[in-house]
């Protein structure tokens, strides 16, 4: 059984009342994310980021174990850049942070 939540004010303890996996408007998160955003290096990273991440990433890499890397650059963070990683479902939110070694490649075309 799933349950979604639409709430769009949400901290990480209420998704993590919800069992193994918890669901926010389309994304559903695991609970080793829930518990390492309890961590205060990434307590400011915010759903819509992620969510931002997900839909729009300015790269994908697939790995061999089959899960999702995607980056995405973040300007309401001082222009860092978001790794989110997706377990093989493509859907379900497994880690996200703030890539330091993170570089755009310039298009040369």
């Amino acid at each position: 059984m799933s349950t979604r939540i639409s709430s769009s004010i949400l901290s990480w303890r209420a998704l993590d009342t919800l069992g193994a996996f918890a669901y926010h408007d389309f994304m559903r998160f695991t609970q080793y994310f829930l518990h390492t955003h309890e961590r205060p290096d990434r307590r400011g990273i915010k759903l819509e980021w992620i969510e931002r991440v997900i839909t729009t990433p300015l790269k994908e890499i697939v790995q061999s174990d089959g899960r999702i890397k995607k980056w995405g650059r973040i300007p309401e963070a001082d222009g860092k850049y978001l790794r989110v990683v997706l377990l093989e479902d493509g859907e379900t939110v497994h880690n996200a942070f703030f890539d330091r070694r993170f570089q755009e490649v310039e298009d040369e075309g």
